[in-house]
């Protein structure tokens, strides 16, 4: 699990609140709160 604010690396993160999908494509990417409901928990698909 990942928490906006981290620097999780390239991938695709799923939102554990909504299930909106965000893509990183450079290593210092942070992850942002969900654009959608703002949560801030995510997991890597």
């Amino acid at each position: 699990m990942f928490k906006a604010g981290e620097k999780p690396g390239i991938g695709t993160y799923k939102c554990l609140e909504c299930g909106e999908l965000l893509t990183l494509d450079d290593p210092d990417d942070v992850l942002p709160p969900c654009p959608v409901c703002h949560y801030t928990e995510y997991e890597e698909i």
